[in-house]
């Protein structure tokens, strides 16, 4: 049997990058699950990082969980690697039903969380889990996404292809190599393990080929802080204390003081913050993106995909995106049979060198409606140009139109801050005065109306207090069902049946729980929403107390988004104070008053400023060629849990 096997497998799975096999032969075009995955072996190796972030006198040790199929080796071939480094391998578990990894009592693997083993191990590949330094079986502290983490995981890849030292135990001198191994690298995982992937990738290390970032982290400042208004009320030490490993709690004081100052509440920019920005270092990257996000994520929101994105293109980098309406969802919970073929797929194209066609479909899948997906070749599409529309009064306060006609000079709105109420109660209150808020909408629309990208708002804004904080929303009026991305599941409903994806073992199962969409009916839509600390508006980076009575101007980056306002439906802008459960509030009650003339939003629209005039006007006399002050588009969009993966990132 094994005899059959190896030679079925030598006409399947010829080695990554064989661009000739024998003359006549055909070049296969998918990897096919031949191996035996369970006699795959199963072992632990400890990689240096050469760093001591725990400054115990001796380089870290990361633990490295390898499971990989034992017939290439007897062949004498060697096999590319999927890597998931995570701090989740042991405190909060990883996927929809939190999988920890087990081990036998020897200390050996058994269990490796999500089905990326289970599926792919059979088919020729290796599945790398890495506990972060500091975490699990490793040595060294978590540092948030600094020098610790990112270097935890890219030590692994130089350890792969033969540039750094490997152990078989955590403090013996026994070397292992990893002569298994061809070297490519394709990292993937949700929320913080897909930060890292962006993180390693931004160092522009040899043999990392792909990675699949799911809702993942691009500036870990743009996870703590919008603009200097506070998102959470704790800092990353809360999060390295969350997930650091009980050992690592009594040896990692100096690492969580320097985040604690390195970090300050205040929200000014700081080098620890440069330390953990990775779009900075998007010229450094060398491997291929497959970008997946929710669109309604407010857990690592979209903004993060969206300045990652435009920098990736900026380089350009090979890419694909999945955009999703649901939160901080992993696409094996929401689109799981197509989302498992595409990976697959990929990992065929990338890491084995298959010439699938996959480099040469369409770039961007984009979820509709629930369960229904269309597709774009670019994204976003070509003909997107961000264009200027403009507030006006209305025939009541805080009532007021969007159009293209600047306002008066002089005109006025003003709303009072309220923590008290979010952007469900604004855009409820959209058609009538209320005293937190100041709306602006369009007529109902005659034709559809496409976003597709970032969005940014002007304000300029006359505050009462030294300090104030403003949330800039849009919103789709109009009947809709949606994924009901403000509950529990953040779009999805967890069944008890289940689907199996690969092949299993007693200790470790390829049989998961089946989701269905979770919807929900409504008569308006929140599409993308940003906030910022007004003393910012001099500097992003630092903030500084405001002149009560003076105005000031700032602009405001909205999340990336693509969402299509279909006709009989209006588009709306609302800027307001605190947004309950999404920024804390300032120390004072201020209350604003907007120039409206000097108040303005740049709106990624497909079609530019023709394609608003004919939803607005109903003109077919309107072009798509952008005004002067357009730019052609190449930016793109109530939590469950206020902690970066599911819960956690």
């Amino acid at each position: 049997m094994v005899a059959a096997v190896a030679a079925l497998t030598a006409v399947l799975l010829p080695p990554a990058g064989a661009q000739g096999a024998s003359p006549g032969k055909e070049l296969p075009t998918e990897s096919r699950p031949v191996y035996s995955y369970e006699n795959a072996v199963r072992e632990s190796v400890w990689v240096d990082t050469g760093l001591d972030g725990d400054a115990d006198g001796r380089s870290d040790r990361v633990a490295v969980d390898i499971v990989r199929p034992r017939e290439p080796a007897r062949q004498g071939r060697k096999i590319p690697v999927i890597m998931d480094a995570s701090p989740y391998y042991s405190c909060c578990g990883r996927g929809n039903e939190s999988q920890l990894k087990t081990y036998d009592a020897d200390g050996r693997p058994v269990q490796f969380p999500l089905h990326y083993d289970n599926y792919f191990v059979p088919r020729g590949y290796a599945f790398v889990a890495v506990d972060l330094a500091g975490t699990n079986r490793s040595d060294g502290c978590v540092d948030v996404g600094g020098r610790l983490d990112v270097q935890s995981a890219k030590a692994v890849i130089d350890w792969l292809n033969g540039r750094a030292r490997g152990y078989t135990t955590r403090t013996g001198n026994a070397r292992a190599t990893a002569g298994w191994s061809n070297g490519r690298t394709g990292m993937i995982g949700k929320s913080y393990d897909g930060t890292i992937a962006n993180g390693v990738a931004a160092t522009g290390v040899d043999g990392l080929r792909t990675i699949v970032p799911i809702g993942a982290i691009s500036s870990w400042y743009d996870y703590y802080f919008a603009q200097g208004a506070p998102l959470y009320d704790s800092g990353p030490e809360w999060l390295s204390g969350h997930v650091e490993s009980p050992e690592a709690r009594g040896r990692c004081a100096a690492v969580q003081q320097r985040l604690v100052d390195g970090a300050p509440r205040t929200g000014d920019w700081s080098k620890l913050w440069s330390g953990r920005d990775y779009v900075k270092d998007a010229r450094k990257v060398r491997a291929s993106v497959f970008a997946v996000h929710g669109m309604q994520d407010l857990n690592v929101r979209t903004k993060h995909l969206g300045q990652w994105w435009d920098a990736l293109a900026d380089r350009g980098v090979e890419r694909k995106i999945w955009l999703s309406q649901t939160g901080h969802v992993d696409p094996f919970d929401h689109r799981r049979a197509e989302w498992v073929d595409t990976l697959h797929r990929w990992f065929d194209h990338y890491l084995l060198g298959y010439d699938n066609g996959i480099d040469r479909e369409p770039m961007a899948d984009i979820e509709r409606h629930p369960d229904q997906w269309s597709t774009d070749r670019i994204w976003p599409p070509r003909t997107t140009h961000a264009t200027t529309v403009r507030p006006g009064a209305g025939s009541a306060p805080g009532v007021g139109t969007l159009s293209l006609r600047p306002a008066r000079p002089g005109t006025t709105e003003t709303f009072t801050d309220d923590p008290a109420q979010s952007e469900t109660e604004w855009a409820a209150d959209l058609d009538r005065t209320t005293s937190a808020k100041a709306g602006f909408r369009t007529a109902p629309l005659t034709a559809d109306l496409r976003l597709s990208g970032s969005s940014a708002v002007t304000v300029t804004a006359t505050p009462t207090t030294s300090t104030a904080h403003l949330s800039a929303v849009l919103v789709d009026i109009g009947p809709d069902t949606i994924r009901d991305y403000g509950s529990s599941g953040e779009g999805i409903t967890t069944l008890t049946t289940r689907s199996c994806w690969g092949a299993s073992t007693t200790g470790d199962s390829s049989c998961f729980k089946e989701t269905r969409a979770r919807t929900t009916t409504v008569d308006r839509t929140v599409v993308s929403r940003g906030w910022a600390d007004l003393g910012t508006y001099a500097s992003p980076g630092q903030g500084r107390p405001l002149t009560p009575g003076r105005a000031v101007t700032i602009t405001i980056d909205l999340a990336a988004t693509d969402h299509v306002v279909p006709a009989g439906h209006r588009l709306a802008l609302i800027v307001a104070g605190t947004d309950r459960d999404l920024i804390d509030p300032p120390d004072s009650t201020p209350t604003l008053g907007l120039d409206l003339a000097r108040t303005s939003a740049k709106l990624p629209f497909v079609g530019g400023t023709g394609a608003f005039v004919r939803a607005t006007t109903g003109s077919a006399s309107a072009t798509a060629v952008p005004r002067a002050d357009d730019v052609q588009g190449v930016t793109p969009p109530r939590p469950a849990a206020r902690v970066p993966g599911g819960g956690h990132p």
